[in-house]
């Protein structure tokens, strides 16, 4: 299979952000890591979903969804 960067660098950053957010739930920061936890990993989720696309239409929404959920994160 070809390598993808971006599917690849999702969920490398998926894992940080679980370890971001055991970090934040041990120091009893629960609703910041709930969110961040959501936020964080389904960014991921939704670039996986964008490459099972049945179409370049489904393909671009997905990766927009992933692409409010970077920005979400980041946020």
């Amino acid at each position: 299979m070809k390598e993808n960067i971006i599917k690849d660098r999702s969920y490398q950053f998926a894992l940080r952000i679980i370890k971001l957010c055991l970090w934040l739930r041990d120091n009893k920061h629960y609703e910041i890591s709930n969110q961040l936890l959501r936020s964080g990993t389904s960014i991921g989720a939704n670039v996986e979903e964008a490459l099972a696309g049945h179409s370049r239409k489904d393909f671009l929404h997905k990766m927009t969804i992933a692409s409010k959920e970077a920005r979400e994160t980041f946020y």
